[in-house]
């Protein structure tokens, strides 16, 4: 308020004795000359926050923070984990009191309406097709306007949610656009509210809760043996295999440790991935702390996709795949996804670009196919590239156009017996600094030894002096 610093934020006791939000410090301490007045920490209260939504997982796993201090749960399907939607609400408003947090939950049919309600209300459960009788008496404040729009509903006349529902929503939509009636509409729950989670929603889990926390390794992977085990059978019936999979272990403290795994290929072999489980927790540089015990483990599968039956082929070659995958999984598991790469072919044909490096479990969806040599014919590009190209010198060479008869390359001279070329690669003109067209030969010496040679510039030019490099060579 024009550099005056304002309170934000009030306790049971300071409200009760004529403070509110918005109140200036200086008109606060007139009032209350021993007032106790802490700076705000937006950090903090934003930290403490997302450890209350952490907690909240172990009700459902979509979850949206509505800062600067509410969450919004969809307890959809739910309730009945917990005795019904009343004992869900009053387990969970009882873990945050013991927390020292005071908390006002509401449980409704649209996000709005129990967002408002919360704030300026004081039901607690509303009744399905209710929401729109339970914020009639609600202050316009719980729409979330302006404060100027606020100020010249109240002027004229309007001072409830309920009073604003009776009037033609045309008439606000001309004065102040669709947003208003919008909300209104949401507030109850008469449009859809989307909630955009602040994690990804699973496309399945399963868990399991104790009535007594566990803290033995043992124990833990035991369950998170039972978990893996139940999910496969669950992919094998959807006949699908998991790309991404997270264990979360709940503490009874309120703590929160997740594990993921990812896969280079949908999976649904539960030994396998419970190896790979195995592998991340015995490489976590943080060992899993269980504190006082864990008291909820959930398994979640975050990326699936279709997965067939295995059906070898006559020579084993799909099994020995499946082997080589598995224990690239395993390296990423241990050694972390960006260590373990593989190279992916792209579609250009400057010999530069050809190729890039692609962690193993991830999807290159701009890859193309590897070029194979026709049957009979030596592949046309070696299998080993210098980057850069190693400069070589031309101890004579057949101008304008020819191989090179012999060159000098690490102290050493090749002499040239048979050569193929030339092939001219031209840059992609379309990239910056694309650089020159070069005339590619692939050569063989005396030796049998076969190289990938190429020259830049041309021989008869005045004032240029053709270069030649060594590209690759071949096996």
């Amino acid at each position: 308020m024009k550099g005056a610093s304002c309170i934000v934020a009030v306790s049971r006791a300071a409200r009760r004795a004529g403070l509110a939000p918005g109140l200036t410090l200086a008109d606060a301490r007139a009032r209350i000359p021993q007032l106790w007045v802490e700076e705000m920490d937006r950090q903090a209260d934003a930290d403490l926050l997302d450890a209350m939504a952490e907690d909240c997982d172990r009700v459902t796993p979509i979850i949206t923070v509505d800062a600067p201090d509410g969450l919004v749960l969809d307890i959809t399907g739910c309730g009945h984990l917990f005795g019904g939607e009343a004992g869900l609400r009053a387990g969970l408003s009882k873990r945050f009191r013991r927390a020292g947090l005071n908390v006002r939950t509401v449980i409704a049919g649209a996000p709005d309406t129990a967002r408002a309600l919360a704030r300026h209300g004081r039901v607690a459960i509303v009744a399905p097709g209710e929401e729109a009788a339970a914020v009639r008496g609600l202050p316009i404040v719980a729409l979330g306007l302006a404060h100027k729009d606020q100020l010249a509903i109240s002027r004229a006349g309007l001072k409830t949610v309920g009073a604003l529902a009776e009037r033609p929503s045309a008439l606000f939509t001309a004065r102040f656009g669709d947003e208003m009636t919008g909300r209104l509409a949401r507030l109850q729950g008469l449009a859809p509210s989307p909630l955009t989670p602040r994690r990804a929603v699973p496309m399945l889990w399963i868990e399991q809760r104790f009535a007594e926390p566990i803290g033995r390794m043992e124990d833990i992977e035991t369950t998170l043996a039972g978990l893996v085990a139940e999910v496969c059978r669950m992919l094998l019936e959807r006949r699908e295999g998991a790309r991404c999979m997270e264990a979360s272990f709940h503490r009874a403290d309120g703590a929160v440790r997740r594990i993921a795994v990812e896969t280079g290929r949908g999976m649904r072999d539960a030994q396998a991935l419970l190896r790979l489980f195995r592998e991340k927790l015995d490489a976590l540089a943080d060992p899993l702390d269980p504190g006082f015990g864990f008291d909820l483990v959930r398994l979640c599968v975050l990326d699936a996709e279709s997965l067939a039956m295995l059906q070898p082929g006559l020579d084993g070659h799909a099994l020995e795949a499946d082997e080589i995958a598995n224990l690239a999984d395993r390296l990423s598991a241990r050694f972390g996804q960006d260590r373990v790469l593989r190279f992916v072919a792209r579609d250009t044909h400057d010999p530069d670009r050809a190729a890039r490096i692609v962690p193993v479990q991830q999807e290159a969806p701009d890859a193309t196919a590897w070029a194979r040599p026709e049957c009979g014919e030596p592949p046309l590009r070696p299998p080993l590239v210098f980057d850069p190209p190693q400069p070589v010198t031309i101890i004579f060479a057949e101008v304008p156009d020819g191989p090179p008869r012999a060159f000098r390359w690490r102290r050493m001279e090749h002499r040239v017996v048979a050569h193929e070329g030339p092939e001219r690669i031209a840059p992609e003109w379309w990239r910056e600094a694309s650089g020159e067209a070069r005339d590619y030969y692939r050569v063989e010496d005396a030796g049998g030894r076969r190289f990938w040679l190429f020259r830049v510039g041309e021989y008869g030019v005045e004032g240029a002096q053709p270069r030649w490099f060594l590209h690759g060579a071949f096996g």
